[in-house]
């Protein structure tokens, strides 16, 4: 009885905390009544929004943490998620972070490595886009409206209803979210056919840092060139993108072929350097390098896993003139659809339905850290054999080689904030993944791919050495709480970006000159003018730009002509 008692005096005082905490919290009701001043009436925002006491704060939060390195108890948390489900919800969502002087951070799929999307050092909240994930096809105009929080599964899944005959040419995992996928460049198989995401981007709706809703007439040509490829999250909240839809044949072919040092693995690798990225443009050949222990010795394995728009007969008739060495045979090939291509380079096992594409929880997470490059001159054989032999001795690090060449070696560096583009041979992944939870396992994994990618210096590019955004990498340098120089930032800035950081500095510095929107490694703006609340939203607050001046909730409340509506 007297036990009884003790657990149900514990609920009633869990409760009366909860309750206690929700209701003096004054940050908290005053957040939460601007939020709902500011969004459409329905849906509420009130019931996607979660502070620390909601039961269901944690839930939300962890459900799109890929990264286990920021699921611990000693990564920073939120002090708010707001998982929109109306555009009026980003909208408020940002002017309410002013008013506060919350940071934000925008999360669509959780895929960001190095967790900006979801983890801040200074009071921050996350602006969920789970929520927002409609995606409209329309076959007969070859284009499609896709909402940020979309993962690209379901937009897979989504065309493949419509028709077997059309895709696009995006990554490869099915659980990454559009938002970020697109806003960073978005590379897959198809690249050397179609290039990338971003190439195939024909409008946006972006919300800027003013609250207003924008497409790519009303945003401007600077601004739209500056979301594909340039980190949509440096210049405001994308809330869907309309693309290009591309044709498929309806019949595609896979392989998938393990070779080892035993096996001639360096021949091939030296040989596939040659070949990969001058290869027809319907080929495309990835190959992953791993260290393994084979009959109690460690060796390496080499995974050439390819994706081959046609039939058998012609990919091996292609194989045997441009790649004999590999030995591909018709028992090697799979003939498919181009969407159940998806699902085989996803690592599901044969059969595995097409609707798979609609689970939005990985397969597995893990602790990881990645890293990029771009080799632009070939390997020499004993250098390569160096290589191997290094990761052999680190025994953990992975990488895998992205062939260029195709679609990609024809656009411009300049034509989006994508600069990797001709003279590129291929790219390198570098990947350490681990289970161990301690801080000694993650320094331990965290020291092993930095010495394979110093390691790599000599035979990468240079001047500056390249990275890709989507590989985020904070080693290359950061900004000190989102405010840093220009000569600080580009230090980080032209590794993504090269020349193409100068005029994304430009577009940042006009459409967010408060700097805003602003992580670890958002574009940096290069004035100095506090928030200036711009048409035709806010026309009648422009007596108020006098510098430092704090805008209220009084002084938006009723500015709302055209906001939402």
């Amino acid at each position: 009885m007297g036990t009884s008692r003790f657990a149900i005096l514990s609920v009633l005082s869990a409760l009366v905390l909860h309750f206690s905490l929700t209701m003096s919290d004054p940050v908290h009701d005053s957040f939460l009544q601007c939020l709902s001043h500011l969004s459409a009436p329905s849906p509420p925002i009130s019931g996607v929004f979660y502070t620390p006491t909601n039961s269901s704060y944690a839930y939300v939060l962890q459900s799109y943490i890929q990264n286990l390195r920021f699921m611990s108890s000693t990564t920073p948390k939120p002090s708010f998620i707001v998982a929109s489900s109306h555009v009026s919800h980003v909208q408020a969502t940002i002017i309410c972070c002013k008013i506060h002087g919350l940071q934000l951070r925008i999360r669509s799929g959780g895929h960001d490595y190095d967790g900006l999307s979801y983890v801040s050092d200074v009071p921050f909240v996350i602006l969920d886009m789970f929520n927002l994930r409609e995606v409209s096809v329309d076959i007969e105009n070859e284009w499609a409206w896709v909402q940020s929080g979309a993962t690209m599964g379901e937009l897979y899944y989504r065309i493949a209803v419509k028709s077997n005959l059309y895709g696009f040419p995006a990554g490869v995992c099915p659980t990454v979210g559009v938002g970020g996928h697109f806003s960073g460049g978005g590379y897959g198989n198809m690249m050397r056919k179609y290039g990338l995401s971003v190439d195939n981007v024909l409008d946006a709706q972006i919300v800027d840092a003013n609250g207003r809703i924008l497409d790519r007439e009303s945003m401007g040509e600077d601004l739209f060139w500056a979301i594909r490829g340039g980190g949509g999250a440096s210049f405001g909240v994308i809330v869907a993108w309309k693309i290009r839809l591309v044709p498929v044949p309806e019949t595609v072919t896979v392989f998938r072929v393990e070779r080892t040092l035993e096996q001639g693995a360096i021949d091939l690798l030296h040989q596939w350097q040659y070949v990969a990225d001058k290869i027809n443009e319907d080929l495309f050949i990835r190959v992953v390098i791993l260290p393994v222990i084979r009959k109690d010795h460690k060796t390496i394995k080499a995974k050439f896993v390819s994706l081959f728009l046609g039939n058998s007969e012609k990919l091996l008739a292609l194989m045997s003139e441009s790649f004999p060495e590999l030995g591909i045979n018709g028992n090697n090939c799979i003939e498919m659809s181009w969407v159940e291509s998806i699902v085989y380079w996803s690592n599901y096992v044969k059969g595995t339905p097409i609707s798979v594409l609609l689970d939005r929880t990985p397969q597995s997470r893990k602790y990881l850290k990645k890293k990029s490059d771009y080799v632009q001159a070939s390997i020499s054989k004993a250098d390569l054999k160096g290589i191997l032999n290094t990761m052999m001795e680190l025994q953990k690090p992975a990488l895998t080689f992205n062939p260029y060449g195709g679609r990609m070696s024809e656009i411009s560096e300049s034509e989006t904030p994508f600069p990797h583009r001709a003279g590129n041979i291929y790219k390198i992944q570098y990947s350490v993944t681990w289970k161990e939870e301690s801080m000694e396992a993650a320094d331990h994994n965290l020291n092993m791919i930095r010495r394979i990618y110093d390691y790599m210096t000599p035979y990468v590019s240079n001047s500056p050495r390249g990275s890709y955004l989507n590989y985020r990498d904070i080693d290359l340098g950061v900004n000190q709480n989102g405010n840093v120089s220009y000569e600080e930032a580009s230090i980080w800035g032209t590794k993504y970006f090269k020349d193409n950081f100068d005029r994304l500095v430009q577009v940042k510095s006009r459409v967010d000159p408060d700097n805003f929107f602003r992580y670890e490694q958002s574009i940096p703006s290069v004035t100095n003018r506090n928030y200036v609340m711009a048409d035709p939203i806010f026309s009648s607050l422009r007596t108020r730009r006098k510098l430092n001046h704090k805008f209220t909730e009084r002084d938006v409340l009723y500015s709302k002509a055209e906001y939402w509506w």
